[in-house]
């Protein structure tokens, strides 16, 4: 239970454009509380434009303890981190940002988090033939996890054919050099489109459903009798895609049920020790 907070408090903000749909702030102030951490996490509504300024900001904050970072700033605030874990690296965006001694320390867990989700709504994605719908920061975490979890093939749809192909040239090289084993190897590469037919998993890793009068991510007529649909939206609880799907009968994961498997991720990442008030 939320307990209050002094001039002792730490903060960390939650920034993205728009940033009223997000939970977090609750969510994981209670979490952290409830670990013995007096912290409080704030949202931030920050402008792309603005966003470089803003973060340096934060940094002569001293009781800023780190930022969580939602869309559309996951690749923007890449190179305003100093140093990054190696799947940040990897998947060319971030998430979570944490004060060190030598600056901001990057980190991506939206992928390992929706895979997780996955599994606890159980589904298991070794062996599918995965759609992944949007090549953002998300999209880019969730398909590095796909990989890792071993799907058998993963194709990807983003409207913006350059991220799309820039996304599946990183995932290429993920496969052939980072110090994988056998099932990395298999995984087949390949674009997709709104066509889900033939796939085992579908995954929305885009806005769309945030708002009424959203299109549908993918053409939910065509989606195979048995086959997994997951999203990333969060509000509304129930996004249009996961309606559609349900009522054909298909097993589902909402964005809520990747949030709860990311927010453990985000909990631990900040209950490591930060510097003192007053410390660079």
């Amino acid at each position: 239970m939320f307990d209050g907070y002094t001039g002792a408090t730490r903060l960390i903000p939650i920034v993205g454009d728009p940033v009223a749909q997000v939970k977090s702030p609750a969510a994981v102030t209670e979490r952290l509380r409830a670990a013995g951490a007096d912290a409080l996490v704030v949202p931030a509504h920050v402008a792309p434009a603005d966003l470089p300024a803003w973060v340096a900001a934060m940094a002569l904050q001293r009781n800023v303890s780190g930022i969580i970072v939602t869309v559309p700033h996951k690749f923007a605030v890449l190179p305003l981190c100093s140093a990054l874990t190696a799947r940040a690296r990897s998947i060319g965006a971030v998430n979570l940002m944490r004060r060190t001694a030598d600056g901001w320390l990057g980190d991506m867990c939206d992928g390992e988090g929706h895979v997780s989700g996955l599994a606890a709504a159980g589904c298991r994605p070794a062996g599918l033939r995965a759609l992944l719908v949007g090549a953002g920061g998300a999209g880019s975490a969730i398909a590095h996890a796909l990989v890792d979890a071993g799907v058998a093939a993963l194709a990807v749809h983003d409207p913006d054919t350059a991220r799309r192909d820039a996304l599946l040239a990183k995932l290429a090289a993920y496969v052939a050099i980072q110090g994988v084993g056998q099932v990395r190897r298999q995984v087949v590469l390949c674009a997709g489109n709104d066509d889900p037919a033939g796939f085992g998993l579908v995954v929305n890793a885009t806005p769309l459903g945030m708002q009424p009068d959203d299109p549908l991510p993918v053409r939910c007529d065509r989606l195979d009798a048995g086959a997994f649909v997951s999203d990333v939206v969060t509000v509304p609880a129930v996004p249009a895609l996961i309606a559609a799907a349900r009522a054909r009968g298909n097993p589902t994961m909402t964005g809520t049920g990747m949030f709860e498997a990311v927010r453990d991720g985000i909990v631990a990442f900040y209950l490591q020790p930060v510097p003192q008030a007053g410390t660079p």
